[in-house]
C-alpha cells in the first residue's frame, strides 16, 4: 500500500506492466487495430482530460454539471443520509465536489481510479475539503471487480456514482458485464447514479471530440507517447494524427488514430506494419436512449427510480435502486 500522506492509504491494485503489453499486443494484432481506452489516463492523459472538458464544444461535462446543480434537492432526497459513495474512473474531483455538498451528512467516499498519479491529488482535495468524510482511494482497472475498503464509520447505505456517460465507452456486451459489477457493488438497498450521453445531431457529437484548440487530439497521441515509455514501443508520434467520425449505425463517435504513411512499429520482439492510412481504434463513446438504457439496467438488477434531463435534451443523470434481500 502506498500513500498520499499521513492520513489517506492508497489500495494498489493497478495492472502490472505485463498485463498492459499483453492487451496492448492482442489489439494491434487484429484486423482492425485497436489500443484500449483506460491506457488513456496516465498522469498526462488525465489532465489532457480535464482540459477537455473545458473545452467549447465539448458539452458533456458543462451539461452534468448543469442538472446537478439543478437538481440538487431530488438527488439528495434519492439518495438519503450516510451514504457511502463510490467513483469508479473518479478522474478529477469536480463532480464529487458538488455531489458531496448536496449530500445529507455523507460516510464515506472511495474514488477508484487507474492513474495513480492522479488519484493521488484528487484524493488529498477531496480529503481536505471534506474532513468529515472518510476518504478511500483503490488504484484498480474498475473493469473488473474491485474490493472496496471497509469504512470506519456507519454507513446507510451504498451509492455507485458513474458520471460523464463513462458507460459509453464500452461496447453493449462489455457494458452488459460491467453493468451488473456496480449492481452487486451497490448492494442490496443501494443505488447507482449514473450519466449518460443521448442521441442527438452528428455535427455536434464530432465536434465535441475533435476541438479547434486540438486537445482531443493531443489526449489520444499521449496513448502513443505512454506506450513508448512504459512498453519501449518505438511509435512516431509525428506519424499520426487523431480523428473522430460518428458511427450511426452503433450509436457511438469513434476515436482513431491515422497512420500518414507506410510504417512499422516495434513493442519488444514484436513489430506491427500500418499503410497509410489505416487507423489505430482507441476509443468509442456510445450514445443512449434514456428508455432503452433504463430498461437494460433493470435486467441487470436495478430499478429505475429517477431521470433528471437538460432542456436541450443533450445528456440524462438517472437514478437506480437496488433491491433489498
Amino acid at each position: 500500500m502506498t500513500r498520499t500522506d499521513e492520513n489517506i492509504p492508497i489500495l494498489d491494485l493497478h495492472p502490472k506492466i505485463g498485463s498492459i503489453r499483453d492487451e496492448v499486443l492482442e489489439g494491434l494484432s487484429s484486423a482492425q487495430k485497436t489500443l484500449p481506452c483506460k491506457y488513456l489516463y496516465d498522469k498526462a492523459g488525465s489532465v489532457l482530460f480535464d482540459r477537455i472538458c473545458e473545452v467549447k464544444d465539448y458539452y458533456p461535462t458543462r451539461t452534468e454539471l448543469s442538472i446537478i446543480e439543478a437538481c440538487a434537492d431530488k438527488i439528495r432526497d434519492a439518495i438519503g443520509p450516510r451514504a457511502m459513495v463510490i467513483e469508479p474512473g473518479s478522474g478529477s474531483a469536480q463532480k464529487i465536489s458538488m455531489l458531496l455538498d448536496l449530500l445529507e451528512d455523507p460516510a464515506a467516499y472511495v474514488p477508484i481510479e487507474i492513474s495513480k498519479e492522479h488519484l493521488r491529488m484528487a484524493a488529498a482535495k477531496v480529503a481536505e475539503a471534506y474532513p468529515d468524510v472518510e476518504v478511500l482511494p483503490v488504484c484498480a482497472d474498475f473493469t473488473g471487480p474491485v474490493p472496496v475498503p471497509k469504512p470506519s464509520a456507519e454507513v446507510r447505505r451504498k451509492i455507485i456514482f458513474f458520471p460523464g456517460s463513462t458507460i459509453g465507452n464500452f461496447a453493449p456486451d462489455e457494458a452488459d458485464v460491467l453493468l451488473p459489477q456496480l449492481v452487486r457493488a451497490a448492494g442490496p438497498a443501494g443505488g447507482i447514479l449514473i450519466g449518460i450521453d443521448l442521441k442527438k445531431d452528428r455535427e455536434v457529437l464530432e465536434r465535441a471530440y475533435d476541438d479547434d484548440e486540438g486537445v482531443t487530439a493531443e489526449f489520444n497521441l499521449n496513448l502513443l507517447r505512454r506506450l513508448n515509455t512504459e512498453l519501449d514501443a518505438d511509435f512516431d508520434v509525428d506519424a499520426f494524427r487523431h480523428e473522430s467520425r460518428y458511427n450511426e449505425h452503433d450509436s457511438r463517435v469513434e476515436m482513431h488514430l491515422v497512420s500518414l504513411a507506410d510504417q512499422t512499429v516495434t513493442i519488444g520482439d514484436e513489430r506491427f506494419r500500418l499503410r497509410k492510412g489505416e487507423t489505430i481504434h482507441t476509443e468509442n463513446s456510445h450514445k443512449f436512449e434514456i428508455d432503452e438504457f433504463a430498461a437494460r439496467m433493470e435486467r441487470h438488477g436495478a430499478r429505475p427510480s429517477e431521470t433528471w434531463t437538460d432542456p436541450r435534451g443533450y445528456f440524462g443523470l438517472l437514478f437506480f435502486e437496488v433491491a433489498s434481500d
